[in-house]
């Protein structure tokens, strides 16, 4: 590992094959010593990069980010210049992330806050158990195509899937997409066919109101890769949103009560 201090607050890690230990020990270590940017080049699947950060930091990473890329993670500002492996904003609470490719599965898995920007297509079970905390709503935008279980039991923010770069004949989503949701929304550029969702949500057309949202969350997405809103918004959305606040309650509430004895 060789690290470089390019000015008074930046400094530059070639990460290469070091262990991820001591790349992110070195990276809190700077920003606790006042670094204000750090570049990390050589990235080559380093994990849990920016964990528990609470420092307005700007990590850039030039290669591929291992999994759990900014967990915990509690104001940083993370872009990485290619693809992101598992986990991207694993339980983040504050901040954003930008990956200038694609990402993995289970990325933003328990997300609490925060902006994730994926400019690529992401895999399986994205969003799942996305949730608000307080004041903080977190919001997940994909630019391209998600894999099966897209949304499953989200229970808050906001999910915005936009197929930019899919064939006409791709679908955007794969099967079982919003299964077990029960809160928060999800925004989907064209259509979702009926028989790739969960029993517990419905579909809508976008209103005024939704309309808004989309405009204002698409702004730092679009910035990010230099895109227009107006041409995003050009093609019309679906809304997904849940009909059922405990989907599972009864089934859960039924087995307890056997096993308890209560019901026989």
């Amino acid at each position: 590992m060789e690290v470089k201090q390019l000015n008074e607050t930046t400094y530059e890690i070639k990460c290469g094959t070091t262990h991820y230990k001591i790349v992110n020990a070195k990276i809190k270590e700077l920003v606790k010593n006042g670094a204000e940017k750090i570049i990390l080049r050589e990235v080559y699947g380093q994990r849990y990069i920016g964990t528990g950060i609470k420092e307005p930091v700007k990590i850039e990473i030039h290669g591929t980010a291992g999994n759990d890329l900014g967990i915990f993670l509690y104001n940083p500002k993370i872009e990485v210049f290619g693809n992101a492996q598992d986990c991207v904003g694993n339980t983040m609470m504050k901040g954003e992330i930008v990956v200038r490719g694609h990402a993995g599965d289970v990325c933003g898995y328990g997300m609490r806050g925060g902006k994730v920007y994926i400019e690529g297509d992401v895999g399986y079970r994205v969003g799942i158990h996305m949730k608000g905390y307080k004041e903080f709503v977190p919001t997940f935008i994909i630019g391209g195509k998600a894999g099966n279980f897209f949304g499953e039991y989200m229970a808050g923010g906001k999910l915005i899937l936009l197929g930019l770069n899919r064939k006409s004949s791709e679908d955007i989503v794969g099967d079982y997409c919003a299964t077990g949701m029960h809160g928060g929304i999800i925004y989907v550029r064209g259509e979702v066919p009926k028989r790739y969702l969960g029993k517990e949500v419905k579909i809508f057309e976008i209103d005024d109101k939704d309309r808004e949202i989309l405009e204002t969350e698409l702004k730092g997405f679009a910035k990010a890769f230099n895109l227009s809103v107006e041409e995003i918004m050009s093609e019309p959305f679906t809304k997904i949103v849940p009909v059922s606040a405990r989907p599972y309650g009864r089934m859960y509430a039924h087995r307890w009560g056997i096993a308890s004895g209560i019901i026989k």
